[in-house]
């Protein structure tokens, strides 16, 4: 107990933080592999959508697994669990040769993925003293965005001169990382405070989050998270094939899509300065505001410069937004049901997930414009900013019960 009290919060960072980075790699190659497979493999707008949403419904199961689960065993056990999952199921993805194969792997590297970011900020926000947590998941957030340049700069460099399998095999070191955290990282020293016998079961803390006391926070997260994920996905793992839509070359839209990827450093440290000094709503509506209106000046950009410009403040805006929402969502619960609550609402989400790719993919085989298709991603952001406004409650230095 003594121990998991007084592990330094940059340790816990750093360890926690190289989890997120890893799984950030790997959903970040995914958006250049699926570029890459249309060549290799001929595929068609629909058949590249179907990846990625298969992607997002192992994560949405993933999500609710794995938060329930963090509840009954721990935090630590199932980071773990979840890190040799995606993995594992990653480095297999390498040696396919069919899409039927390619899609079952990443629907198990999806629940690993979607398991894995709720219960890391859970674990993080319950080893953090109150007036610092925001700041501190904001930053375990920002590794996000190293994992997105790590993946940006393999898929520049990599997959044109050695293919995506190669990619790929790169994208399973962190199962040697899982054993690393085997035995260096410490559980919550809030959740162990629970006594094993004293925690409830899996269907009173489902029960729980939908309760009358926790109804407005719920409602409130799972219209966020829908809206949030619906447009990120929607949008981010359509950024290279957009770019070759748009008529760049393959290689040309990876540089482009990196130079972009830059630009969330910067929205992360912004918004890690800012939620301990306006709060957790001032930053999720400013910053998913700026998002929704760098999203529609993407869609209608006709020239590379408006392109590039409204590109680097989409990834400012949108991942400043996403650091937020992981600092935001721990603080609506209590401990008990922190892992559940988490992990309910990121689930919900995924679902988003899983249409926002399939919705673009089936648009543009339709022949829709580039600009309609992400106005609608611009209108769904602000329904997330309208649910944080009125249902919202302030957490900035709540202490975590």
């Amino acid at each position: 107990m003594e121990k998991n009290q007084s592990l330094p919060t940059r340790k816990l960072l750093g360890i926690a933080g190289l989890g997120w980075l890893f799984d950030a790699m790997d959903v970040g190659m995914l958006s250049f592999i699926i570029a890459a497979l249309q060549s290799d493999w001929g595929l068609s707008v629909k058949e590249m959508a179907w990846i990625g949403s298969m992607n997002s419904i192992g994560m949405a199961v993933g999500a609710l697994v794995f938060g329930l689960l963090s509840d009954k065993i721990g935090r630590k056990q199932v980071f773990i669990i979840t890190l040799l999952l995606f993995s594992i199921g990653s480095g297999l993805s390498a040696f396919t040769t069919t899409l039927t194969a390619f899609l079952i792997l990443r629907f198990f590297v999806g629940m690993g993925l979607g398991g894995e970011l709720p219960v890391a900020s859970t674990l993080v926000s319950e080893s953090v003293a109150p007036e610092k947590r925001g700041r501190i998941v904001v930053l375990l957030e920002s590794f996000w965005a190293a994992g997105w340049l790590i993946a940006a700069l393999i898929s520049y460099f990599v997959i044109p001169s050695y293919g995506w399998q190669t990619a790929l095999l790169l994208s399973a070191l962190p199962a040697f990382y899982a054993l690393y955290l085997r035995l260096k990282l410490p559980d919550s020293p809030q959740f162990l405070a629970i006594k094993k016998e004293q925690r409830p079961s899996v269907l009173e803390n489902m029960k729980t989050v939908w309760s009358k006391q926790y109804v407005r926070q719920t409602t409130m997260l799972w219209i966020l998270w829908f809206c949030v994920v619906f447009s990120y996905y929607g949008m981010f793992l359509w950024l290279p094939s957009v770019m070759v839509l748009k008529g760049f070359s393959l290689i040309k839209s990876f540089q482009y899509v990196l130079i972009m990827t830059l630009a969330q450093l910067p929205g992360y440290f912004t918004a890690a300065w800012f939620i301990e000094r306006f709060g957790r709503k001032f930053v999720l509506t400013t910053y998913l505001t700026g998002t929704a209106i760098s999203a529609y000046f993407f869609g209608t950009a006709e020239s590379l410069a408006l392109l590039l410009t409204s590109g680097i403040f989409l990834s400012f805006f949108n991942l400043g937004a996403w650091g937020a929402l992981y600092a935001y969502t721990p603080e609506q619960y209590p401990t008990a049901v922190r892992g559940t609550g988490a992990g309910m609402a990121a689930s919900f989400g995924r679902i988003g997930g899983i249409l926002g790719p399939l919705l673009v993919g089936y648009l543009v085989a339709a022949e829709a414009s580039i600009t309609s298709i992400f106005t609608i991603f611009c209108a769904s952001i602000l329904i997330g900013v309208l649910a944080v406004i009125v249902l919202g409650k302030e957490t900035k230095a709540k202490v975590l019960s």
